[in-house]
């Protein structure tokens, strides 16, 4: 008589390692037979059974809470003489000028007098000359001259105190200046000289 581990031994050898059968439990093939018999009916009603809409509905239920827990910004919370206090103040347009040199003067320069980007010395401005309209270019970026968007790069100090920075690059000379792009924002407010 054989014993029980001979009888569940397989045939084949492969270098001289023999395999035992091992059939799956009785309990996991249920389970297996089961799922298959559970698929039509998960097809028809994705998501929770018995709702309607499904994932889809779910998701764009999810997505509108989430909009109305979390208003869209409104534009720009700093006003022009904020900023224009800002760029009178010389500690924070150092400060600034860092920000700028470490993120900008590769399109800018570190003048200010353009290389990619336009110059921002002259009074010609392409989105505007006035300090919160600078602020809103360096925050929304503008994506389609490759100028991203700082917003989520740089925190609020860094947007005002290098928006204050390029506020008092008005008006100086840089060592080569790009030609002039835009138009010439004769409203634009001077740049205030530092304290």
């Amino acid at each position: 008589m054989a014993k029980p581990e001979e009888d569940r031994l397989l045939e084949h050898d492969y270098d001289g390692i023999q395999e035992y059968d091992n059939p799956m439990p009785r309990w996991w093939l249920w389970v297996f037979y089961a799922t298959i018999v559970f698929v039509p009916f998960y097809y028809f009603a994705p998501g929770k059974l018995g709702e309607n809409g499904g994932n889809v509905a779910e998701y764009e239920a999810e997505v509108a809470a989430h909009k109305a827990a979390q208003p869209a910004p409104t534009g720009p919370t700093v006003s022009d003489a904020q900023l224009l206090a800002l760029a009178a103040d010389r500690e924070k347009v150092e400060e600034g000028q860092e920000v700028f040199t470490k993120n900008c003067a590769a399109c800018h320069g570190p003048d200010g007098g353009g290389v990619i980007g336009p110059n921002l010395t002259d009074a010609a401005w392409i989105h505007g000359g006035q300090p919160v309209q600078i602020h809103t270019t360096i925050l929304q970026g503008v994506l389609a001259k490759g100028m991203p968007a700082w917003e989520r790069l740089l925190k609020p100090d860094e947007l005002d105190e290098v928006t204050a920075y390029v506020i008092s690059l008005k008006g100086t000379t840089p060592a080569n200046p790009k030609a002039p792009e835009g138009t010439v924002d004769t409203t634009a407010a001077a740049a205030p000289t530092g304290t």
